[in-house]
């Protein structure tokens, strides 16, 4: 088996474990991949690809913490699951600072990064449940605040 072939067939197993919703632990997650023959993985080889696939931490239907990927990594649409995820926006004329579902931050962050300039976002910083969004401009912090409230308005 050649190394791309192998590097995709962790990726897919990687995928595979983390639609289960049964990993509450990169450690967890290590040992599953390992028993499934993938011998040189490691800890931080799983952090990585926990951010890389954009995974977060939410409650599973037995209300426990485990890893997931997201649903999807576009555009929220008018049915998007993410729109759910958003509980509230506002901002202080500086920062504009969202509120979201417990987990689900970093992925909300990644997708306004991936939306960035055109809708006046500079960057992000997300903890569990709160995102930090720097505009391009706080004169047109006003333009930022409609376009990121138009990703998540409630249909």
């Amino acid at each position: 088996m050649t190394k791309q072939a192998k590097q995709e067939a962790l990726i897919q197993a990687f995928k595979a474990l983390l639609k289960t919703e049964n990993f509450g632990s990169q450690g967890e997650i290590v040992d599953a991949l390992k028993n499934e023959s993938f011998d040189n993985i490691s800890q931080s080889k799983v952090s990585r690809m926990l951010s890389k696939y954009g995974a977060v931490r939410t409650r599973n239907a037995r209300q426990e913490m485990v890893y997931t990927l997201p649903p999807e990594l576009g555009i929220p649409t008018t049915k998007s699951p993410l729109r759910q995820l958003v509980l509230d926006i506002e901002h202080n004329d500086v920062m504009i600072i969202i509120r979201t579902s417990p987990g689900a931050a970093q992925l909300i962050a990644r997708l306004l990064d991936s939306v960035g300039k055109a809708e006046g976002v500079l960057g992000t910083i997300a903890g569990d449940d709160t995102i930090f969004i720097a505009p391009i401009s706080i004169k047109n912090i006003d333009f930022t605040l409609k376009k990121v409230t138009e990703l998540f308005e409630k249909v």
